[in-house]
C-alpha cells in the first residue's frame, strides 16, 4: 500500500489575523441581535414596571418624581402653561404594542382637566415644544378603561406638540365676548 503525500502550504502572512477579526465580528453581531431581541421582549413581553424601568435607561428620558416619563423632541419658547389654563395641542396616543387610539391636529383642553399623567406633561412644556411622554396606567386611567381602545392598567404614549395656550381670565374673556355677540357657547345670560 502506498501512502501519498500531499504537502500542506503554510498559511499566508495576515490569514489568521482575517480569521480572528471574522470570528470576532460574528460575536459582535450575534450580541447585538440578542440584544435586540432583549429589547423586543422587554417592549412587548415585560410588564409596565419593567418596561417604564428599560425606559428610563434610554438617552434624554427623563423621570419625574410621580413616575412620569418625558423626552423633549424639540424644546419649546416662553413659559409653560399652569394647571388652570387651556392648552391647544396636537398629539398621537398609543399603546405599547403601537396601536394608536387617538389622534389629534388642534385640540383645545383644560390642562387640569386631563388625565393626571398629561396635564403634569402639558405643565413642563413650552409654546412650540414637542415631548413624547410616557404616562403609567396610575397616571392614566389605572383599572378603569375609557373604552375598548385602552385596556385597563394601560400605559399610555403620547407625541404631543403645543401649539399655543391661554389663561383661565383670557378664556373668560373670549366667552365674554362671544356671549355679548351671540355667538353659541359662552355662558348663559344671568339674572
Amino acid at each position: 500500500m502506498s501512502v501519498t503525500t500531499v504537502p500542506i502550504h503554510p498559511i499566508k502572512k495576515g490569514s489568521l489575523t482575517k480569521i480572528w477579526l471574522g470570528v470576532l465580528l460574528v460575536a459582535v453581531v450575534a450580541l447585538v441581535l440578542a440584544y435586540a431581541g432583549t429589547q423586543n421582549a422587554v417592549v412587548n413581553g415585560a410588564s409596565n414596571e419593567q418596561f417604564l424601568a428599560a425606559n428610563a435607561k434610554e438617552d434624554d428620558v427623563v423621570t419625574t418624581d410621580s413616575g412620569l416619563q418625558y423626552m423633549v423632541i424639540k424644546p419649546g419658547e416662553g413659559p409653560s402653561p399652569t394647571a388652570t389654563d387651556t392648552a391647544l395641542v396636537k398629539y398621537e396616543g398609543t399603546l405599547r404594542d403601537g396601536t394608536v387610539f387617538d389622534a389629534n391636529e388642534q385640540a383645545p383642553m383644560p390642562v387640569g382637566g386631563v388625565v393626571p399623567g398629561f396635564s403634569e406633561a402639558l405643565q413642563l412644556m413650552q409654546k412650540g415644544g414637542e415631548y413624547r411622554i410616557w404616562i403609567p396606567s396610575d397616571l392614566a386611567y389605572g383599572e378603569a378603561s375609557p373604552g375598548e381602545q385602552v385596556p385597563a392598567n394601560s400605559l399610555l404614549i403620547f407625541d404631543v406638540t403645543l401649539l399655543d395656550f391661554i389663561s383661565a381670565a383670557q378664556m373668560e374673556e373670549l366667552r365674554q365676548q362671544m356671549q355679548a355677540q351671540g355667538i353659541p357657547g359662552g355662558p348663559p345670560p344671568g339674572p
